[in-house]
């Protein structure tokens, strides 16, 4: 059971902090040529807040 537990607690850490992510950036009314120059920025720290936050709570 715990090997279904890590992954799974994982994804819906990065679900839910990426969709709140989203959420945020498409609110914030940006006028970039090119969102993925906010996008990507955002992803890479959800990332590592998510690893951070799983090893938090995961021990």
């Amino acid at each position: 059971m715990n090997k279904i537990t890590g992954p799974l607690r994982r994804a819906v850490f990065y679900g839910a902090i990426s969709y709140g992510g989203l959420v945020l950036i498409n609110n914030a009314e940006l006028d970039l040529p090119n969102m993925w120059i906010a996008y990507l920025p955002m992803f890479i720290g959800v990332y590592v807040l998510t690893q951070w936050l799983d090893r938090k709570i995961g021990n």
